[in-house]
């Protein structure tokens, strides 16, 4: 027996000397990859420890840098300062060690520690504004407010931490009442990052405290459209309502069209369909709950039933309403005759205005449905209106009709700002396109092929249009983006941070065309380490997506505080109590970035979230610009108090770069070899070749 065990150890050392002779045959560069390659299949524990015993065996920076990165990630700030102090240690004079180090003491509560190692750091304008932000939060921890103040202050007048900056600065003044301050940093915050609710909510708590209260309500009622559940929210709406001194009305705005808009009528390519397009609808696409639907139309009209018979005639400019009444419809004209109908009604223009730029303006549309810019509007629109009678859902659906060249019109300029450069605007044109032959009849089951929000495209009829995006469309009518001579599933978001990431790492169905493409121009993906992804969403490269003409910079790089508090009530709202939050940790992070599962640790359970969407709607108050981020813990005495999301770009990340097609545009490039760099596998049709 003895002699059994004997030689089973002897063959364990064995085993263990092998293999540390085989860690010493490889090269640093070998392991180094070695252990990336198994961070980036999946196994973060598996890549700390690899990376812990290079940089024990070593010394080397890189492996230094991803152990503490990876443990962070994991939730260990204590295990990310031991490792940051041996680092430091090896490398007392290295910038990244350093700031690494300092970010662990933070995360861990550690302030005078976080303070003396910021200390240490030399000048670097490059980096400067970063280092503001953390030697304010050091600061602050050690009740060093007023160093804290002017730190953050310092910071506040760079690019990239602004709304983190002015956020913490908020938070400082409102700890010591002085909300006037306050109030401004919070604004500054929430102007900057429209999706950072967190401060929007403390904007519009201070202005409640200076007695702003009209102003105080208009900022809750765009956190309320973002979040109709919201307890808190309703309650100070209740709470302010009868302290207004303007109607609802006035305070939340609404645009009115008193007249119509003379439009150039479009002639589409042969064979060009009509396309019916659901318009005031929710966030999903789906109808939303309207008992009238009113409407004035530019020219004179026939108003038809669902078997296509004339049942009335209208003059131009007259104002008509359809009701739906006790379950019944029925459409009124300006003279009080009443004309019943039960499934449906289509206003055309008369056939004696043909070639005439006709157009339909709709009261009181719905814009921006789930979104702190939600609105309610009056619309104007080219073609005809059809008015559903849904007694299912017991609503009335307007649905516009138009060709598909007109309906693009009224996409582009909702999409994509059109002051961006032509050929941004003419890629934009062929992908609309593209889109909307791809998922004709989306919403069928609801009666009409596609919607008006984000859950299709954006479709703000003749109100949105540009004569900019409208001479795109026309330079590239008819033509299409196609894979194996069919149209391509041509999804774009509008700021890709950088790269772009697959459709399988975002939770997608595989899609052999939507594969990741960079737009960093200077940064080198075929040696990407873990500790990367830290480096380039706090210090930015510069990238074509980084383009700022136009556009907010919130878009390329933003940041995000959440408390743990809040964090809680989100979980266990859209999940599950799972009591006090402990820990976010990203369980898979492809080579672009993107997270694309993270694990909730609380105190009575886990909850995991898988796919891009989830991810980004269950970690804050508002939606998460995206899921390409990396996110720290803050305690205080040993106290979990608030995570730290330091994120890049604004939207799913898969397929078109919006902004980094303008940067691309801007550099000189023309639509087609923008289009060929987002999808490689494509081809670019046109009218002729579909003939």
């Amino acid at each position: 027996m003895k002699k059994s065990f004997l030689i089973i150890l002897f063959f364990c050392l064995l085993g263990l000397t092998s293999a540390a002779a085989q860690d010493t045959q490889k090269t640093e560069s070998e392991r180094l990859k070695e252990a990336g390659d198994l961070y980036f299949s999946y196994e973060p524990e598996k890549a700390l420890d690899a990376y812990i015993k290079l940089s024990k065996d070593t010394q080397n920076k890189q492996a230094f840098l991803n152990a503490a990165f990876i443990a962070m990630e994991q939730n260990e700030p204590k295990k990310a300062v031991d490792i940051a102090t041996a680092a430091y240690r090896a490398h007392p004079h290295d910038r990244e060690i350093i700031e690494t180090a300092a970010e662990a003491y933070l995360a861990d509560g550690q302030y005078a520690g976080a303070e003396k190692l910021l200390s240490e750091l030399p000048a670097d304008p490059g980096r400067a504004e970063f280092l503001h932000v953390n030697l304010a939060r050091a600061q602050r921890g050690l009740g060093e407010k007023d160093l804290a103040k002017y730190n953050l202050k310092m910071a506040a007048r760079g690019q990239t931490h602004t709304a983190l900056s002015n956020y913490l600065l908020g938070l400082l003044y409102e700890e010591e009442k002085d909300y006037k301050n306050a109030a401004d940093a919070f604004q500054k915050a929430s102007v900057y990052d429209h999706q950072f609710i967190e401060a929007k909510k403390h904007y519009a708590a201070a202005l409640e405290k200076l007695g702003n209260y009209n102003e105080s309500y208009r900022q809750f009622r765009m956190i309320y459209s973002s979040d109709k559940s919201s307890a808190e929210v309703s309650r100070a709406l209740e709470r302010l309502r009868p302290r207004l001194t303007r109607t609802e009305k006035e305070i939340t705005g609404g645009k009115e069209l008193l007249k119509h808009t003379l439009v150039k009528p479009v002639t589409p390519p042969a064979g060009t369909r009509e396309i019916k397009v659901g318009i005031g609808m929710r966030q999903n696409g789906k109808p939303s709950v309207r008992e009238t639907v009113h409407f004035i139309p530019s020219h004179a009209f026939v108003v038809k039933d669902d078997a296509g018979k004339i049942i009335a005639r209208g003059k131009a400019r007259e104002s008509w309403v359809a009701i739906l009444k006790n379950g019944k419809a029925h459409l009124s004209a300006p003279n009080g005759k009443k004309y019943p109908f039960t499934k449906s009604v289509t206003v055309v223009p008369s056939s004696n205005t043909e070639g005439e730029g006709h157009t339909i303006i709709v009261k009181n549309v719905m814009s921006g449905a789930g979104m702190t810019w939600a609105s309610v509007d009056d619309k104007e629109y080219r073609g005809k209106l059809q008015i559903l009678h849904s007694a299912k859902q017991n609503t009335l659906v307007p649905i516009n009709i138009v060709n598909m060249e007109e309906y693009l019109q009224g996409v582009i300029s909702s999409e994509m700002p059109t002051k961006f450069p032509m050929n941004a605007l003419r890629a934009q044109a062929v992908l609309a396109r593209t889109y909307a032959l791809k998922h004709l009849g989306k919403h069928r089951s609801s009666g009409y092929d596609v919607c008006d929000t984000q859950n299709c495209q954006v479709y703000g009829g003749v109100s949105a249009e540009s004569e900019r995006a409208n001479a795109a469309v026309e330079s590239t009518m008819g033509e299409t983006l196609n894979y194996k001579n069919k149209p391509i599933e041509s999804v774009f978001s509008a700021n890709c941070g950088g790269i772009t990431q697959s459709a399988k790492e975002a939770g997608w169905n595989e899609t052999p065309y939507l594969n990741p493409v960079s737009d960093y121009k200077d940064f080198d993906f075929d040696n990407l380490q873990p500790y990367h992804f830290k480096e380039l969403l706090q210090y930015p490269h510069d990238a074509y997506s980084r383009y700022d003409k136009n556009v907010s910079l919130a878009a390329y790089r933003w940041t995000r505080v959440v408390d743990e508090e809040e964090l809680r009530a989100v979980i266990k709202k859209q999940k599950k109590d799972i009591g006090k939050i402990t820990a976010l940790i990203p369980l898979r992070r492809g080579r672009s970035g993107y997270v694309s599962r993270l694990l909730v640790k609380g105190t009575k359970g886990t909850v995991t979230l898988n796919k891009e969407n989830v991810i980004r709607n269950n970690l804050s108050l508002g939606m998460l610009r995206s899921s390409y981020f990396i996110v720290e813990p803050h305690y205080e005495n040993r106290e979990l108090k608030y995570f730290v999301f330091y994120g890049g770009g604004w939207g799913h990340g898969v397929g078109f770069c919006q902004t980094g097609a303008a940067g691309r545009a801007d550099a000189g490039q023309d639509y087609k070899t923008i289009l060929n760099h987002y999808f490689p596998l494509a081809t670019l049709q046109t009218p002729e070749e579909k003939d």
